[in-house]
């Protein structure tokens, strides 16, 4: 058994039952079941939606994206070993920790596999949630250059790189491209204030003006928690990315939840406390990975530069990257999800195979 047989890199041609195109992300694949599949598991499972609620099996990869870009490794590694196991473990073991915590639900239904999630479909909310506890990475760059204000916000003079900030900063950004939207340019990922949410709100999807307010307040409570428990384990949870979208439960009820993942190494930036207090930034998240790409290729700026994206697709079509450089990331991933989660992360031998059996066997999913 070859490492390379090890990591799902393709995760977008599995036989599930759907009679729409599979939705394949950078990391995701999507299927959307059919109707009658819906309904049948929502009955057969007790899963707390709406009885025509649409449902999906969303399917992570250990394919490794940074600067928009899959990146691969020699020996046809396509992929982190350990990766798509430890990022969903992480994911579920914070948004059970918000449910039993009172904060919000998320669009996760079930986890009939550690690669698996069965979801329901949601409204998103277009917004890039970040938030930062700490000045560093892009924020950093542009305020070494003199901006002092993001996304509406004043921050003050004299703040030294990776320097705790003195508040947490909510600094949203768009979530796809959003069009007629005043003083918002229509591109993906652009900055914006709270205010042109607030002017605005349901071209974000907002149902309504109140939900703004409820939104930060999840973010927040969701950022201060896995901070506290970081923090227990010798962590610092540096910033972060929250998505959120609204579902209606078995009761017609719709509720704003927490989507997508969080708390990850690829949706946070995570510190050792301990070298962080010595001055130095020891990374236990992607970053240590996109800074590794910086210093490997003779010209960063094809990676920071968004007016060179041909260049940048070329690079990580051709080259394959050392060994050690996947390996040193499947060992970041791998060991943090298990110092959150307390659970070791097996890698498995034929991880499509087994989701295959288990989706047949105890889903009825498979054809």
């Amino acid at each position: 058994m070859s490492l390379a047989d090890q990591v799902l890199a393709v995760n977008d041609d599995l036989p599930i039952r759907t009679d729409k195109p599979v939705h394949s992300g950078k990391v995701r694949s999507v299927y959307w079941l059919t109707e009658e599949d819906s309904q049948r598991l929502i009955k057969e499972k007790g899963y707390n939606v709406k009885s025509d609620s649409p449902l999906a099996i969303m399917v992570i990869s250990d394919r490794i994206s940074a600067f928009d870009c899959i990146w691969h490794g020699k020996g046809g590694l396509k992929g982190v070993p350990g990766k798509g196991a430890a990022l969903n473990a992480i994911s579920n073991h914070w948004f059970k920790l918000f449910r039993e915590n009172g904060l919000a639900d998320s669009h996760i239904l079930d986890i009939p596999h550690p690669f698996v999630w069965i979801v329901q479909k949601a409204k998103p909310v277009k917004i890039e949630a970040i938030c930062r506890q700490y000045i560093t990475g892009s924020m950093w760059r542009s305020y070494e250059k003199g901006e002092r204000e993001f996304c509406g916000i004043a921050v003050p003079e004299g703040l030294e790189r990776d320097q705790k900030l003195p508040e947490l900063l909510i600094t949203p950004s768009t979530k796809g491209i959003l069009e007629g939207i005043p003083g918002v340019p229509a591109v993906d990922d652009v900055n914006i204030t709270r205010k042109n949410i607030e002017d605005n709100f349901a071209a974000f999807n907002f149902s309504s003006a109140n939900d703004i307010a409820y939104y930060e307040k999840l973010l927040k409570e969701g950022f201060d928690m896995i901070s506290a428990e970081l923090a227990k384990l010798g962590q610092v949870f540096v910033d972060t990315k929250f998505e959120f979208g609204y579902v209606t439960d078995a009761e017609g009820k719709e509720k704003l939840i927490y989507m997508d993942e969080v708390g990850t190494p690829d949706s946070s930036r995570i510190w050792d406390e301990a070298a962080y207090r010595d001055g130095n930034i020891v990374e236990n998240s992607k970053e240590g990975f996109r800074q590794f790409l910086l210093n490997h290729f003779p010209d960063p700026d094809i990676l920071l530069n968004k007016d060179r994206m041909d260049e940048r697709f070329a690079l990580a079509r051709d080259n394959e990257l050392p060994l050690e450089s996947l390996m040193n990331l499947s060992k970041v991933y791998t060991e943090i999800a298990e110092k959150i989660t307390g659970q070791k992360i097996h890698l498995s031998d034929n991880p499509k195979a087994e989701i295959i059996e288990v989706l047949r066997e105890q889903y009825d999913l498979i054809d």
